[in-house]
């Protein structure tokens, strides 16, 4: 069966004309993309909050993201076979199910104040954000014709971005209530009590994220979301060996998983570094609270573009769109290498705008074709979002030895590849035999 039928064939509820409820299916869908968008972002306010807490180093302070990112890099394959069994909607529920459990490990780590159980509870929330992404985003897919896949999927993503960009401003003021241990006219000296007093702001947000997780359990358990049975085995069933690897066979599936770990990196590592970059006295000299504020235009730049990119995407061929906006991100940070002030400040910035549509497009483009191989493919793409473990350390080893601002030639070079692939991807086959 085709991907162009998937929506149709699968739908088997009763209840509102099939046009409303695909909306109110897609509106479903979203909101679980600006969750976990929204508890994706909350971890760029907690590494400064628990590296002040636990006295970190950078490296140490970094685990925050290494731990979350291996989530998706261990588990998404897993995921993909546990749908094939399960379906998608029952996938989603286990995957708010698990989230949910890991943002209530915060609350032990808090009171015991011990900072490798805050890694594991990251680790565990990340671990049903896994399942979530590995369900959600081929369902989106299969809602509607698989030519304006890309341009659904954008929407969805844009929303996720908008909880990206939310969460480092309510999660900064959460956590960064407290004074610090070593600034301001009040200092505090018993450091016991600073962290216990720090370390409890963190089981707030974390709570009420899990008592909202649990009503989005009980949602969508009671939602009927359309079946779709191409795409999963049916329960009891098995998986024949071949299945493992086969999957491994489809050069566009196996090229746009390069692909996802390329752009996630990249982007990861730029808004990782980006603070520092403005606070270089050859580039911009901008103390750090100012260089925040240009860290939220660079997230919000994607959020608007993928607004603009999932109507873009109805009228346009999704490999050209990726293409040229791959090329103006390798301008722009070529842009921003070689010049200083607030010209290299807004060009970097303006990379945001560029990786709008990237991530969403390069999933579509990725997964064209599959068939049943759809969710096995959804986690081999997920698993591929490790590259935002490994592509900012390239550049954090570029930059000890060559400097800052030549260290964005890491993800300059992703981005080339991401080039390549919007080019050529039309020409590469979905399937061994498509």
């Amino acid at each position: 069966m085709s991907s162009n039928n998937m929506a149709a064939n699968g739908a088997g509820t009763e209840g509102p004309p099939a046009e409303s409820t695909s909306y109110f299916n897609f509106a479903a869908l979203t909101s679980l993309f600006l969750l976990w968008g929204f508890i994706t972002g909350l971890n760029d306010v907690l590494v400064p909050h628990l590296k002040n807490v636990f006295e970190l180093s950078y490296t140490r302070a970094v685990l925050v993201q290494f731990y979350f990112f291996m989530a998706y890099f261990l588990l998404s394959v897993p995921a993909g076979f546990l749908l094939r069994r399960v379906g998608y909607q029952l996938g989603m529920v286990l995957g708010l199910l698990v989230a949910c459990a890991g943002c209530l490990v915060f609350i032990p780590a808090a009171r015991l104040q011990i900072y490798e159980v805050f890694l594991l509870g990251l680790f565990v929330l990340a671990s049903g954000i896994t399942v979530l992404q590995v369900s959600a985003n081929p369902y989106v897919i299969a809602l509607g014709s698989s030519r304006t896949a890309p341009s659904r999927l954008n929407m969805t993503q844009a929303f996720n971005s908008l909880g990206t960009t939310l969460a480092p401003v309510i999660g900064g003021a959460v956590f960064f209530t407290a004074i610090s241990v070593s600034s301001g006219p009040e200092v505090i000296t018993n450091i016991s009590d600073f962290r216990s007093r720090e370390a409890l702001l963190v089981d707030r947000p974390y709570f009420w994220l899990a008592v909202i997780l649990l009503l989005m359990v009980a949602f969508f358990s009671w939602i009927r979301l359309p079946v779709i049975s191409s795409h999963q085995l049916t329960p009891g069933s098995g998986f024949a060996k071949s299945d493992v690897f086969s999957i491994w066979r489809f050069p566009r599936l196996t090229l746009g998983a390069v692909g996802i770990f390329a752009y996630v990196g990249a982007e990861v590592a730029i808004g990782s570094f980006l603070v520092s970059f403005f606070g270089e006295p050859s580039v911009a000299n901008m103390p750090p609270l100012e260089a925040a504020h240009f860290v939220s235009y660079y997230w919000g730049g994607a959020m608007i573009g993928r607004f603009a990119g999932a109507l873009l995407l109805r009228y346009v061929s999704a490999g050209k769109v990726l293409a040229v906006c791959g090329l103006g991100a390798v301008a722009l940070i070529s842009s921003s290498i070689f010049s200083s002030g607030l010209f290299a400040v807004w060009a970097i910035v303006a990379v945001g705008l560029c990786n709008s549509i990237m991530f969403p497009t390069i999933f579509s483009l990725a997964l064209r074709g599959l068939g049943s191989h759809t969710s096995q493919g959804s986690g081999v793409l997920c698993m591929a979002i490790v590259g935002g473990a490994i592509i900012p350390l390239l550049q954090g080893v570029l930059a000890d030895n060559a400097g800052i601002q030549f260290s964005f030639l890491v993800p300059m070079l992703c981005y080339c590849y991401i080039v390549y692939y919007g080019a050529f991807s039309p020409t590469l086959r979905g399937a061994a035999q498509e």
